[in-house]
């Protein structure tokens, strides 16, 4: 249950589907989707 913050909808969400991913400059982050617009959302951090 990974929360981030929706661009689109400008509120904190839960997001669908997280996946772990690296970043080109080998950071480690969380990509999902908001289940409300089906945005991309992102996480930078473990």
């Amino acid at each position: 249950m990974t929360e981030a913050y929706c661009v689109k909808c400008r509120a904190k969400r839960v997001m669908d589907n997280p996946t772990k991913v690296t970043m080109k400059n080998g950071k480690p982050a969380t990509k999902g989707t908001c289940p409300t617009c089906g945005t991309g959302m992102y996480k930078i951090g473990g």
